[in-house]
């Protein structure tokens, strides 16, 4: 009964970010919200609501002793969690054009813990596994935009300008600089600054998937289905990956509601951002796009499957 819940709640949060990709779909074939005009609210996405994100994950949480020592076994087990995943797809994707490749790369390192974990981590586990599911967003963000961009600049880092610099000083290695401290003070923003940087956070889904959709209308539908990649993709994402961190969580002797929270979160369908980076660094947007939208679709099955046996 529990596994048919977690299925409905799963397959929910897929059908909506469905509906929200057809409708940026629609704007694009009736000329509205084209596909350059989602390239220049990818830049938006990229420097200003995406640090807003970050930022509003460390005052959202009040600071306690106890507080801080989940946020350190969140931090370690998200950032575990990416290890495994970066070396997970080291073997995979070498050959092929690196514009493709390295798109299917970052598809399989970077997974939705945001928009899909945190509502699985709250009707499984409530407060507290919402809470260390939010842990990870911190090491994802710091992942991202670092390995992420070093990964989706490639070889072309002489035409999108990227530089060593930008390992360190990037919008989400900033905004985890802005919002540690602010978290371990235990500042909380005035509501003229809170309320603010909550409505800039909440854009970026909605503006992450009608950009996906315009994308997806200058693609084959008849072929998203059949790129052998895709499921390469979504085996390494989808299973590989949560069989390895539950193991890896088993040897540790981490178990409970940290364990499933991290095993939501590795387990969750390939990252809306993987679009963003991907327009950002001039990398293939398509694959990017068809790949979120066949992972997703999967999900809905392998999510709850690994939730039900973390939990065994």
């Amino acid at each position: 009964m529990l596994f048919l819940q977690n299925v409905q709640t799963a397959a929910m949060q897929v059908a909506i970010l469905y509906v929200l990709v057809a409708v940026g779909f629609v704007c694009d074939k009736t000329g509205l919200y084209t596909e350059k005009a989602a390239r220049l609210t990818n830049d938006l996405l990229f420097y200003i609501v995406t640090p807003a994100i970050i930022v509003q994950s460390f005052t959202a949480m009040a600071y306690s002793p106890e507080t801080l020592k989940k946020l350190l076994f969140s931090f370690f087990g998200g950032t575990l969690l990416h290890i495994l995943a970066i070396l997970i797809s080291l073997p995979f994707f070498r050959k092929g054009e690196k514009r493709t490749a390295n798109v299917y790369k970052f598809a399989c390192v970077y997974g939705n813990v945001g928009y899909m974990a945190l509502p699985l981590a709250a009707a499984v586990l409530g407060e507290e596994g919402v809470f260390f599911c939010s842990g990870v967003l911190i090491p994802f963000n710091i992942f991202a935009f670092t390995h992420g961009v070093r990964l989706m600049s490639g070889t072309s880092s002489e035409k999108t300008g990227f530089q060593m610099k930008w390992l360190l000083l990037n919008p989400g290695v900033i905004s985890v600089l802005i919002g540690l401290p602010l978290f371990l003070l235990g500042v909380q923003l005035p509501r003229i600054l809170a309320e603010p940087v909550s409505y800039i956070a909440s854009l970026n889904t909605p503006l992450a998937m009608l950009m996906f959709g315009t994308y997806l209308a200058k693609t084959d539908l008849r072929q998203m289905f059949f790129r052998k990649e895709t499921y390469l993709v979504a085996v390494l994402k989808l299973i590989v990956l949560p069989a390895a961190m539950l193991l890896s969580l088993r040897l540790l002797g981490v178990t409970g509601v940290l364990c499933t929270a991290l095993i939501i979160s590795a387990s969750a369908p390939t990252a809306n951002n993987t679009v963003m980076f991907a327009t950002k660094y001039g990398k293939d947007t398509a694959a990017a796009s068809q790949t979120i939208a066949v992972v997703s679709f999967l999900s809905v099955l392998t999510m709850p499957l690994f939730i039900a046996i973390s939990q065994l």
